[in-house]
Formats: C-alpha cells, sequence, structure tokens
C-alpha cells in the first residue's frame, strides 16, 4: 500500500481496502468505495519517490507508523457511526475522524525594534549566546505554517524543508476559503499569508540583522510546513489550518530529516476530543522520543488549567507564557505538566515581510526550544551525552522565580538560558570528577 506522499504526486494509487476481512466490511457498509493510503513515509525511504511506503525499520513498526492508515470515503458517510464501528475492531487499535485544526493569529502590531532586546535579555540570551555559540550540526525543526524563502535574518540558515499540507475544500466548513498551496506535498514549505511559523523562526534563529541573535545560535533550521492558510468567516486575517494526519506526516519527517529539537507551537484542547479518541500526535510523540529528540510545545491560550496535546505528553518540554514583567500572562494555559515558562506578549520577531510584534504561548516556546539546541549543542561540545529529560530537568531548575512568589501550574519560572548552562557545566564537572576518582 503506498504513502499519501507518494499518492498525492501522483507516483502510486489508493488502495481499495485494507484487510480484506472485518475492516473493509466495515468500510463499504458505511462508506461505500474506500481509498486508503500510508499517512508516514518509511525513514529510510523518504528520498525515494514512488518507493517510500518500503523499508520500514524495528521502532517504526513497534510504534504503528507501518500501519498507520488515512482512509478516504464518499462524502455522505456518516464518519462517527463508521468511527464507533471500526473502535469495536480488535484489529483496530483506534480510529477517528480526519480532524482539522486551527492556529488562531491575530493581524501582528507593527513592530518597534527597539522593544526586541528585553525579552531576551530578561531571559539572558546574550550572556548565554557568548558563552555558548551553537553547533551547525545541531537541527531544530520548526513544524508550524510556511516561511518565508527570502528574509534579510535567515541567510543561509535553513536546511531543505518540507511541506506537508493537504486540504480540500471538501474537508471543510461551508464558508472557509482555503489560500496558496494547500493540496501538494513538496520540498517548498513557503506561506505568503501567516506568519506564524516566521515568528517562531524569528526567536529560534534570527542571524542578528536587525533582531537579536536567535536563542539557538548557529544551529541549523529545518522548516516543515504542516498548517496551510485559510480565511474564515468574518474574519479578514488569515490563521493557519491542517490535517492532524499531515502534522504527524510532516514531525515524522522532521524527526527522519535529523531534527535534534523540535518546536511546536500548535496545540488542540482535551475538551475538544471525542470520548473515546486517542490523543492527538501520541504515536508520532513517541517516535520522536525513540529518536533521541527535545520536545518543545506551547501550552496553550485558554487561560486556564488544562490539557492542550502534544503539550501535555510525558516526555515534551511545556512552554507557558510571561508578560513584560515576568508574570504569567493572563492568556497562558496552565497545569501540572508546564515545566516553565518564557516571554510570550508583544515578542517582536520575524514577520514573512520585515518584522513583526506577536502574542502567545506559540512565541514562548521557542525561546526553550532554541534554549534546548544551545544546551544539546554544548552537551555536544564537551563530549556528554544528554537527552530530553536530563534536558527539562536543567531549564526548570535553572529557571528564574516569578516575581511575587510561586504560580501554581506555571512551572518553575522563567527561562534562564545562561542559566541552564552553568547549571549543564557544573553537571558535567561532577560527572568528569566522578569518572576520575573511578579510574583512580
Amino acid at each position: 500500500m503506498p504513502a499519501r506522499l507518494d499518492v498525492i504526486r501522483r507516483l502510486g494509487a489508493p488502495a481499495q481496502g485494507l484487510d480484506g476481512g472485518p475492516i473493509d466490511r466495515l468500510l463499504r457498509q458505511h462508506g461505500g468505495a474506500a481509498r486508503v493510503t500510508r499517512v508516514y513515509a518509511a525513514a529510510q525511504s523518504v528520498h525515494r519517490p514512488g518507493a517510500r511506503h518500503l523499508g520500514y525499520g524495528d521502532v517504526e513498526h513497534a510504534l504503528g507508523m507501518a500501519a498507520t492508515f488515512l482512509v478516504e470515503v464518499d462524502r455522505a458517510t456518516p464518519i462517527g457511526t463508521l468511527v464507533d464501528a471500526l473502535r469495536q475492531l480488535p484489529a483496530v487499535e483506534h480510529a477517528c475522524p480526519h480532524w482539522i485544526a486551527t492556529t488562531p493569529f491575530e493581524l501582528p502590531a507593527a513592530a518597534d525594534l527597539d522593544d526586541a532586546w528585553a525579552p531576551r535579555v530578561r531571559v539572558n540570551a546574550p550572556d548565554a549566546l557568548a558563552y555558548e555559540t551553537g553547533d551547525p550540526a545541531i537541527v531544530v525543526a520548526i513544524v508550524d505554517t510556511g516561511i518565508a524563502p527570502v528574509h534579510p535574518e535567515f541567510v543561509d540558515r535553513w536546511r531543505a524543508g518540507f511541506d506537508t499540507v493537504q486540504l480540500k475544500d471538501t474537508d471543510l466548513a461551508a464558508g472557509v476559503t482555503l489560500l496558496g498551496d494547500h493540496a501538494r506535498f513538496d520540498r517548498r514549505p513557503y506561506d505568503p499569508f501567516v506568519g506564524h511559523g516566521m515568528g517562531c523562526a524569528g526567536i529560534i534563529g534570527a542571524t542578528g540583522a536587525r533582531l537579536p541573535p536567535g536563542l539557538a545560535g548557529a544551529s541549523s533550521m529545518l522548516p516543515i510546513r504542516v498548517l496551510g492558510a485559510a480565511r474564515l468567516p468574518g474574519r479578514p486575517d488569515p490563521v493557519g489550518m491542517g490535517a492532524l494526519a499531515d502534522i504527524d506526516c510532516g514531525m515524522k519527517i522532521a524527526v527522519d530529516l535529523g531534527a535534534k529539537v523540535i518546536n511546536m507551537s500548535f496545540g488542540t484542547p482535551d475538551s475538544a476530543l471525542a470520548n473515546g479518541g486517542a490523543k492527538p500526535h501520541e504515536d508520532v510523540i513517541r517516535y520522536a522520543l525513540a529518536h533521541g529528540c527535545v520536545l518543545v510545545a506551547a501550552s496553550g491560550n485558554s487561560g486556564r488549567d488544562e490539557a492542550f496535546w502534544p503539550a501535555a505528553f510525558d516526555g515534551v518540554i511545556a512552554v507557558g507564557a510571561v508578560d513584560a514583567s515576568g508574570r504569567p500572562a493572563h492568556f497562558t494555559t496552565s497545569g501540572a505538566h508546564v515545566a516553565l515558562c518564557a516571554p510570550g506578549e508583544r515578542i517582536v520577531t520575524a514577520a514573512l515581510r520585515g518584522y513583526q510584534c506577536a502574542t502567545g504561548t506559540s512565541f514562548a516556546a521557542p525561546f526553550v526550544a532554541g534554549a534546548a539546541a544551545l544546551l544539546v549543542s554544548r552537551a555536544e561540545r564537551r563530549a556528554f551525552p544528554i537527552d530530553g529529560a536530563a534536558i527539562r530537568a536543567l531549564l526548570a531548575g535553572s529557571a528564574s522565580p516569578f516575581p511575587g512568589g510561586p504560580a501554581p501550574g506555571c512551572g518553575s519560572g522563567v527561562l534562564d538560558v545562561r542559566g541552564a548552562l552553568a547549571a549543564l557545566d557544573r553537571r558535567i564537572d561532577r560527572a568528569t570528577d566522578d569518572g576520575d576518582a573511578d579510574d583512580g
């Protein structure tokens, strides 16, 4: 059965069924003719057009990557009834509708570049970058809306990325208008409409042309476009929009292309999920963790104590937002899973054209993703093995206290990048001293 990527590129035809047995009977009963493709390409075949369904590895089989399928049925199909019926079959681990997610992104305010430094200084980014410059071999993936192909802050900064957006008008509610490229997988992760991903990129990897240098230093950036652009009824500003399956596909491609740190400034609230449905992105999060990736996610902008996915998964560093005073922002989503906070209000950063002033936990997470890349770079420089759990502990343990005392559900405090690097060095020094003592 071919990978969806190859079917969209007309390098294969969708299968007409799954198992020749009970699954196919249910599909025919409720949905008529079915068109089935694999959601994920095999890691070793991601660069093999027409053969991306061949060569799944042991980890891909163990975590379900090789057995995750997208089933397209007739538009009149009662999707809820079909999904409920599929969930009753022993061979089906989970089934869910082809959910569409949006990333609200208000038209950003005009940027005053003089205001760009304050949030970076609050997290001690200039001192951190003077201490550890980063490593181009460390790849930070920005899984988001697309980027601008040319921008003064990103000269020679991008690795060849990917676009996994595949939306159809028939997938969407009446009145929603898709904009730009929304119907093909390709190696051009560009988007002229929604600057959400560019805002994240400016915080992580700006070269310092007019912005402060990005927190990831010399680390490389990998743009993965998983959210297309759409205009909603009654709203003038475009929003990011993508299918959860396309987001998951892009996440896996980021891992397979060598990303070490992945920034995820998107999320689905637990309250939006149907009863009995799987948590979004669960399989691909496990896949990324199995490959040693450091995963950073925005906690959400609901202003309540609740779980957003993927931020609430174990192994993900969930990041809330603070305002200019260092106190938790009124909109930040809280919860026991939140590790720490970073600036997320009126952040001056890159835009599709020029610069913007953006607000939300979407723009707090990239501060932490950049810090994580610096920690990985430092550990590599000192030949010290480190994983995502250790990085989370270092970031949370070195965070600056909130002004006025602890803020329940907002993590340990405010990101301190220089403090985290110092904590890492102390840990390495202790391990080295212990090793020397053992040798003696």
